[in-house]
C-alpha cells in the first residue's frame, strides 16, 4: 500500500515522537472524514443512517432484546443517551419495545423486522464503501487493517472506562 503524499513527518520507530504525533493527526483528520460522510456507504442508502441508530441497531441485532441499561453498558454510554437515541428508532417503527420474557413488568428493546431490513441495506452499502475505498488493498492489507483498528477501538474503550475520566455523551462506544 503505497504511503500517503502528505506525510511529512519522520516515522521512522513505533516509539518516535514523529509517529505518535502523525497517528494523532491521522486519526483526526479520520474522524473529520468519517463525520463529514458519515461513511455512509454508496448509493441511494449513503449517509441514511446517523452513526448512533448504526451502533444502537447493530448491537440489538448482535446481541438480541435487551432492556435500556443493558444495551446502554454494552455500548459504554449512560441510560439516558440510550433512551434518547431509542426513541426515533422506536417512532420510525425499526425498534419495538417488549415485555421481558421472564418478567412481564419489564421493558426490552428489540430489532423490529423492518429495523433488520433497514439495517441490512445500510450495512451493504457501507459493505460496498469499505469494498471502494480499499479495492487496491491486498487481502492481508484490509485483514490487518481491521485487525489494527479493532485494538484501537478496544483500547480507546478501556480508556474510556477508566474511572475519572470523562465519557463524551454524543460519542457512543462501538
Amino acid at each position: 500500500m503505497p504511503t500517503p503524499p502528505d506525510m511529512s513527518m519522520d516515522m521512522t520507530t513505533v516509539g518516535d515522537t514523529g509517529l505518535l504525533d502523525a497517528l494523532q493527526h491521522e486519526v483526526a483528520v479520520f474522524a473529520r472524514r468519517a463525520e463529514q460522510t458519515r461513511l455512509g456507504g454508496v448509493g441511494q442508502v449513503r449517509n441514511s443512517m446517523d452513526r448512533a441508530a448504526y451502533l444502537l441497531l447493530n448491537r440489538l441485532d448482535k446481541e438480541g432484546p435487551m432492556g435500556v441499561k443493558a444495551l446502554a453498558a454494552s455500548m459504554g454510554i449512560d441510560s439516558s443517551t440510550v433512551t434518547r437515541q431509542v426513541a426515533p428508532l422506536v417512532d420510525t417503527g425499526l425498534v419495538k419495545r417488549t415485555s421481558h420474557p421472564e418478567d412481564g413488568r419489564a421493558v426490552v428493546l428489540q430489532l423490529s423486522p423492518r429495523g433488520l431490513s433497514r439495517l441490512d441495506e445500510v450495512r451493504l452499502s457501507r459493505r460496498r464503501l469499505m469494498e471502494e475505498l480499499t479495492q487496491e488493498w491486498e487481502p492481508e492489507e484490509r485483514e490487518a487493517f481491521c485487525a489494527l483498528l479493532t485494538r484501537f477501538n478496544s483500547a480507546l474503550s478501556a480508556r474510556m472506562a477508566v474511572p475519572g475520566v470523562p465519557v463524551a455523551e454524543s460519542e457512543p462506544a462501538s
